[in-house]
């Protein structure tokens, strides 16, 4: 099993906190954020794993090295510049899961989600099993096994992991069928848009076939991806569990949560 860790980002509204190291290297309880999101997919046994990186990379590769010390393997997705959260899957995708012959991956025409030309990929991805990806910059002890299980019992190349926040303000929410499956998802809503209080924990299930909505070039899940996906009715669902997730996009919220 393999995960993508995202850990790209400049953090650039936390000021000196991220001046001079990525984001995801701000240590919390002693290690840095991304340690502990490397040991989250351990625990699972997610022992495969790519990050990507731009800001500062060197720290993070220094630090981690090929993750044998973690008792993981990691590769890095190295970007010049910055693929937004769903662009830098694709792109570690162009970069380590591409076939080396000519031709096209084939899929069963049964498939629903079969590739079609209009969502702008090339259907060569030498990719059969499903993954995880963490937004390396959030902190929490997800039950990572959930997404997995929900993905086997509906068919759905995307599982998103909510957790429950009174102050929704600053996330991305979605609201929900009673099966689970997404019907809606709003990017940081005002109070009359929604009373869903149903966070992104920045954590996803995806089924390969996740590729091929996913343009090459600069694109994020929750304001391009997500939206398309549920505006073409492909089904998309999520698990909700009462589990704390700390993330921090700014200074306030760094003291709020960590301090």
């Amino acid at each position: 099993m393999r995960a993508l860790i995202l850990a790209a980002g400049k953090g650039e509204r936390l000021g000196k906190l991220s001046q001079s190291l990525p984001k995801p290297m701000i240590r919390i309880d002693g290690k840095p954020i991304l340690q502990h999101n490397i040991e989250l997919c351990r625990k699972f046994g997610i022992t495969e794993i790519f990050i990507n990186v731009h800001h500062f990379r060197h720290l993070i590769m220094d630090y981690f090295g090929d993750g044998s010390s973690f008792n993981v393997k990691i590769t890095y997705s190295i970007e010049e510049e910055l693929l937004g959260t769903s662009g830098a899957v694709r792109n570690t995708a162009e970069k380590f899961w591409k076939t080396k012959i000519t031709g096209k991956y084939q899929r069963s025409t049964n498939n629903k989600h079969a590739f079609d030309k209009k969502h702008g990929g090339d259907d060569n991805f030498q990719l059969t099993e499903s993954f995880y990806i963490l937004y390396g910059d959030n902190l929490s002890n997800y039950n990572l096994q959930l997404l997995k299980i929900k993905a086997e019992k509906t068919d759905s190349i995307l599982i998103i992991a909510f957790h429950y926040r009174e102050d929704i303000s600053s996330s991305g929410v979605a609201e929900f069928n009673p099966s689970g499956k997404i019907l809606s998802f709003i990017e940081k809503p005002k109070p009359s848009e929604t009373t869903s209080h149903w966070v992104n924990a920045g954590i996803y299930f995806v089924k390969p076939e996740i590729l091929n909505y996913i343009p090459p070039g600069f694109s994020d899940f929750a304001r391009d991806i997500f939206p398309k996906l549920i505006k073409e009715n492909i089904p998309i669902y999520g698990v909700c569990e009462n589990t704390e997730v700390k993330a921090f996009d700014t200074v306030e919220m760094y003291r709020k949560n960590f301090s």
